[in-house]
């Protein structure tokens, strides 16, 4: 068996009772494959970088689950023709590896002020060239 797991976005407009069923048939197929299903976390409504069908939003959800290539195969073969299924990445999980929650956002830190190193800089530009001439 191979740790997998699969990040599926789908249509944010899809209705809530089309979302749980596209998910228990991923879970059917790996439980009729031989597989083993691990969880599933609902990452929920996020903001895309570019636009999707016209869309700008999208329903995540992460999938984990231990199965054979073949069913993995057989997976994505059907999140493809599924409707509703805008995306899906299927990946191997790290060994030893647990699901866990989604990553926290980084912080950002705010920009350094340059103004004390542009007047150091302006300053042996200027001794520079006088030690020249």
């Amino acid at each position: 068996m191979t740790q997998y797991e699969i990040l599926l976005l789908l249509d944010p407009e899809l209705a809530e009772n089309r979302a749980s069923e596209i998910i228990t048939r991923v879970r059917e197929l790996v439980e009729k494959g031989g597989g083993t299903w691990v969880g599933h976390d609902i990452w929920g409504r996020r903001r895309l970088a570019y636009e999707i069908d016209k869309k700008q939003e999208g329903l995540y959800h992460l999938l984990n689950f231990d199965a054979e290539p073949a069913t993995l195969a057989e997976i994505s073969r059907i999140l493809k023709i599924t409707d509703g299924v805008m995306r899906h990445l299927p990946t191997h999980r790290l060994e030893g590896g647990k699901p866990g929650p989604e990553p926290a956002p980084a912080a950002v830190s705010a920009p350094a002020d340059d103004s004390d190193r542009t007047a150091e800089y302006a300053g042996s530009t200027a001794t520079a060239s006088s030690e020249e001439e």
